[in-house]
């Protein structure tokens, strides 16, 4: 039996946001991309032409193509992909279907310009918002993104020495707006307005505001911040603990919200 090697639009955003999220390529081509400038959540643009360069995912995961339609340009790289021993499938409809869908899509002007990979700096000992936003930025945004964390004094300084983008500091693009935290700000811009996103974003605002008002999950999310940021005194290691707590906090958000637990003596 052939190997499936589609996967639709719905199905693949129940995979973005998550660890086991694929690794996301858009061919479409410059016309077209000039045309609707936006990109799938995560995805990079690489022209087709250079898919027999493109090394397998040093991760192991699985390669999505998309094009402008899911057509030709989609179904030659995924295949050339294969031929190498690359698992590739081919996202149904390409842009245009999951545009249809009315799925997220992310404005390519608000991308840093350095590209995959950037990096972003922000102020050292990261409890709720900082590392709320490095979660975002990896599962949705770029997630080869690399997180610096330097004294507060210094990040304007290391931004723009290191080519990093600044974020959580007063003054720049990417921090609090009025009552709203910088994670309020970068699901806005960034276009990743979901139901489970603006759940948590209420949540993680009340716990990094001192606004428990906003959900009775707030308290406790700031206590397991806290925690955290005592139980880690490496600002890498908390980072790499926290996208643990923010992955299961995403998935309460978008799976889980209706689900209780008491306990019951059983005979």
């Amino acid at each position: 039996m052939a190997r499936f090697t589609t996967i639709s639009p719905p199905n693949l955003m129940r995979l973005i946001g998550t660890p086991s999220a694929p690794r996301l390529i858009d061919l479409s081509i410059d016309e077209d991309f000039a045309a609707d400038p936006c990109l799938i959540p995560g995805a990079r643009r690489i022209p087709h032409t250079r898919m027999a360069d493109l090394a397998p995912d040093p991760a192991g995961r699985l390669t999505v193509l998309i094009c402008q339609k899911g057509g030709k340009l989609s179904y030659g790289a995924a295949a050339l992909l294969r031929a190498r021993g690359i698992a590739a499938e081919v996202l149904e409809g390409g842009n245009l279907g999951w545009a249809a869908k009315e799925l997220p899509r992310i404005p390519a002007q608000v991308l840093p310009a350095q590209g995959p990979g950037a990096r972003w700096v922000t102020r050292h000992r990261p409890k709720i918002d900082r590392i709320a936003c490095a979660w975002l930025i990896r599962r949705f945004v770029d997630p080869d993104a690399v997180f610096l964390f330097v004294p507060a004094a210094e990040v304007a300084d290391v931004a723009e020495k290191f080519d990093a983008t600044p974020f959580d500091v007063p003054g720049v693009r990417w921090s609090h707006r009025d009552d709203y935290c910088t994670f309020d700000t970068m699901v806005h811009e960034f276009g990743l307005s979901t139901g489970p996103l603006l759940t948590m974003a209420r949540i993680i605002r009340g716990a990094d505001t001192d606004r428990h008002d906003l959900a009775p999950e707030c308290a406790g999310l700031l206590a397991f911040s806290v925690g955290l940021s005592r139980a880690r005194t490496d600002d890498l290691e908390q980072l790499s603990d926290g996208l643990i707590l923010y992955d299961a906090f995403y998935r309460w958000a978008r799976d889980g919200q209706g689900e209780t637990h008491d306990w019951q003596e059983t005979e």
